[in-house]
């Protein structure tokens, strides 16, 4: 199986189309995951992700990820990177090792392509799959300044780990990936309706390079990094936080794991701000520099996001989860709010005098 994934590739026919409950747990018990029939599909968009009960009494969730996305090797570092950090005892949900069960009558259909990662014939596409270790959780109160503090000492440990080396082969997070990438592949592929893209086209361009000032500003030490940690990518138990996923683990800054912790207006962000590098440099140095990104990075972001949409548009789950991404509303306000992103670049960084 080649290496060579491109987002921009198509796939010959709807993605998931053939990928059946039954075929989910064939491909499980071909690596020695023998579920007893029962069998959850979780909340994703970007991947099909299930929870399998096994029949020795375990629970694991799998997950089967989007064809044409990632490489083997970029999964394969995803792994990596959640085994080293179960390794340094923070908590994640670290991948199960496979191996090809000769007594299943499904091995014939799964290939391995590393410890960690199968491959299963189903339909017209081989799906790279991985599985690991069911851990519940809720949504972190963040209004709560001791679990920011938790939560900032629970990301520097990560990042402690994350500064070791960098990611071979997954992305870095930068203006280029998230912002230029995104904006010609939206361009290309025609979806902002006529009487928006002229005014929308101008606005992003300034956007993207008022992002790149910012960028060749502030220090570039680059670490790998969860890359998307927003509150539904944390979870909760009495014994503090958990990562359960990190498939858009990138490299990049610092601030890219800390900024989507806040949230109001430039006050209320400068004070969780403080909780959350008061517990995050217990353990990881921060360059207080890299605050001048956080405007940068959500403006990348909001971007990115677009182009992630219009990327899985043959996917016909997204038409039904955003069907006024086609309508001309959604590129007006994202007209309005790329203005405001602008506006908020051109002010001084949260945590300096206003």
């Amino acid at each position: 199986m080649t290496d060579e994934i491109s987002e921009n590739a198509a796939p010959a026919t709807a993605p998931y189309a053939d990928l059946t409950p039954s075929s989910v747990l064939d491909a499980l018990d071909a690596v020695g995951l023998r579920g007893d029939g029962r069998m959850l599909q979780l909340n994703s968009y970007e991947n099909r992700v299930f929870q399998a009960f096994l029949e020795d009494g375990r629970v694991v969730v799998a997950k089967f990820y989007r064809p044409e996305r990632w490489s083997d090797a970029q999964i394969l570092e995803e792994h990596a990177f959640a085994a080293e950090l179960a390794a340094a005892e923070i908590p994640v949900a670290a991948p199960l090792s496979f191996v090809r069960d000769p007594d299943s009558p499904h091995t014939a259909a799964v290939s391995l392509v590393g410890p960690t990662l199968g491959v299963a014939a189903i339909g017209s596409h081989a799906y790279r799959f991985g599985a690991c270790e069911r851990m519940a959780g809720r949504a972190p109160e963040l209004d709560d300044p001791e679990v920011r503090r938790w939560l900032g000492r629970f990301i520097g440990r990560m990042h402690a780990v994350g500064a070791r080396a960098r990611f071979a082969s997954r992305i870095t997070l930068d203006v280029d990936s998230y912002g230029v990438a995104s904006r010609d592949f939206l361009l290309a592929q025609g979806v902002i309706p006529p009487d928006c893209a002229s005014e929308w086209l101008g606005l992003v361009d300034s956007a993207l390079a008022a992002c790149r000032t910012a960028f060749d500003a502030a220090p570039l030490k680059q670490l790998r990094l969860h890359g998307d940690c927003h509150l539904g990518n944390v979870l909760w138990t009495e014994r503090g936080p958990h990562f359960v996923d990190l498939d858009d683990a990138v490299n990049g800054p610092a601030i890219q794991d800390l900024w989507m912790l806040l949230s109001g207006d430039r006050a209320a962000m400068s004070g969780q701000l403080l909780d959350v590098l008061e517990g995050y440099e217990s353990f990881m140095d921060f360059d207080w520099r890299e605050v001048r990104l956080i405007e940068p990075l959500r403006t990348l972001r909001m971007i990115h996001h677009s182009a992630w949409i219009a990327r899985r548009w043959e996917d016909p789950a997204f038409p039904i989860a955003f069907p006024w991404f086609a309508g001309a509303s959604y590129w007006a306000d994202q007209c309005v709010r790329l203005r405001e992103q602008i506006v908020a670049m051109a002010e001084p960084p949260i945590g300096s005098p206003a």
